[in-house]
């Protein structure tokens, strides 16, 4: 189409449809009027949230100081969705080739009534993943053979029970899922050991410590169960909140205590052995420049380290709070929906724009950021050069592994960045987007992508 058939086109759109609210806000220089804030989605598809938190402005005291990050040690087990029952592994031995060592289907992948939204976990030479139709598998962490195969759907229910997720201990794997079950499978031999029914979804995956194994469900409620038998010991409800984020977040426990969060923003600290609440605090930030913002949701996992519990709200609050007493340390404006890492003198975080900032531990103040999708946001779609759509990637993790900062993101890329300065040092292809956190078993690194592929990296 020449340059003056192209402009008549224009023209013609922009007198006679310019009240379509669709096409007014795709003409050029104004043609359609000013723009009202909307955000749409089709059903089961994901969209992105983000795109209204603050930048975070370096410390000038910081400023060209270094600082420590301890040694990689062994992953000996990856038991938890977090790494383990505090969701605080700091850096460990893992991908050290960067190179993919195999890739397995694990069943059904992302799609209109389904989602892959469970983290990997591994334990005694296996790994365990689990599919968008709750079905778990394990396979071999060496060669990737499968082991077996699990399907705790209940019989005779649809599909669309999605979310749920695996975590293992004393021989079981403990299975929650969107169908409103509970299960422990014998960790050999995937054979159903028990299924305790609860009232609504649960979409986060559990964690198990000790005798007891917890899981968040999607009215906010935390139910604790007996590992052995699927009995409830106890259960407390926060403050039912349904909007939430397409990703879900798991209890850490550390001690006597259960570190709960809800998608009400709430971060509430509980007595394992009871159930008694012990203190709370709310991550919650309102703005006006979305309303997306107004999502209070803590979709990464909270992080319990040296005492401090570390999590991050969708609307917009990093806190650093006391284990004890849930007094905040300090608080940053950062928005984001991935678990927060802490190593060494420094905590990394990535915010939902896709803006990876490191923070000193003890005082909140930041070393640097980096906008991880610079030179990757880009124009899809469109007609004729016209009503294109921005698409900017998602980013998963941060995992530090072998002296490398891992995250994955939806255009399906591993990228390793330095820990120190930021800077990009390798990418690997994965086949698919992945939208859940790397896993490090045994000196590799696992990735499970939204098609339903675990890839495991040497």
């Amino acid at each position: 189409m020449n340059r003056m058939l192209k402009v008549a086109l224009l023209c013609g759109l922009a007198v006679t449809v310019a009240s379509c609210g669709t096409v007014r806000r795709a003409l050029p220089f104004g043609l359609g009027g000013p723009e009202e804030p909307q955000a749409t989605a089709t059903a089961g598809e994901r969209i992105s949230v983000l795109e209204f938190d603050q930048q975070l402005a370096p410390s000038a005291a910081l400023s060209g100081r270094d600082f420590f990050i301890p040694g990689p040690q062994a992953a000996t087990a990856w038991t938890q969705p977090g790494g383990n029952a505090e969701n605080a592994v700091e850096h460990v031995i893992g991908a050290q080739e960067f190179a993919v060592a195999w890739r397995r289907s694990i069943g059904a992948g992302s799609g209109r009534d389904r989602q892959v939204m469970a983290p990997v976990v591994a334990d005694g030479g296996r790994v365990f993943a689990m599919d968008g139709e709750s079905s778990v598998t394990a396979l071999d962490a060496g060669s990737g053979a499968q082991a077996w195969r699990a399907n705790i759907r209940p019989e005779g229910r649809e599909r669309g029970g999605f979310g749920g997720g695996i975590a293992v201990g004393g021989g079981k794997v403990f299975v929650s899922s969107g169908y409103r079950t509970i299960s422990a499978l014998d960790q050999a031999t995937g054979q159903v050991l028990w299924t305790t029914p609860v009232d609504v979804p649960v979409h986060g995956a559990p964690t198990v410590a000790g005798s007891r194994v917890y899981v968040v469900d999607v009215e906010n409620q935390i139910v604790a169960l007996d590992v052995n038998t699927g009995r409830q010991d106890w259960s407390y409800r926060g403050i039912p909140e349904p909007a939430r984020i397409m990703r879900a977040s798991s209890p850490a426990v550390v001690g006597d205590t259960v570190i709960a969060p809800f998608s009400s923003g709430e971060v509430i600290a509980l007595r394992a052995s009871t159930g008694q609440q012990l203190w709370t605090q709310v991550l919650s930030r309102t703005s006006r420049t979305s309303a997306l913002s107004e999502l209070r949701d803590i979709a990464g996992r909270p992080v319990v380290s040296r005492g401090i519990v570390y999590a991050v709200g969708h609307s917009g609050v990093m806190s650093a709070m006391d284990a004890r007493s849930g007094q905040p340390r300090w608080q940053l404006p950062v928005a984001g929906v991935n678990a927060p890492l802490p190593v060494g003198d420094v905590v990394y975080v990535v915010s939902k724009s896709g803006e990876l900032t490191v923070v000193n531990r003890e005082s909140g103040q930041v070393y640097w950021t980096r906008d991880l999708n610079e030179g990757r946001v880009r124009q899809e779609g469109g007609f004729f050069g016209f009503f294109d759509r921005t698409v900017t990637p998602e980013w998963s993790g941060p995992l530090l592994a072998s002296n490398r900062l891992l995250l994955v993101n939806s255009d399906g890329d591993l990228v390793a960045f330095d820990p120190k300065t930021g800077a990009q040092t390798a990418s690997l292809k994965l086949g698919a987007g992945s939208f859940i956190a790397p896993a490090a078993y045994n000196g590799s690194v696992f990735v499970l992508t939204d098609k339903g592929e675990l890839v495991s990296i040497r």
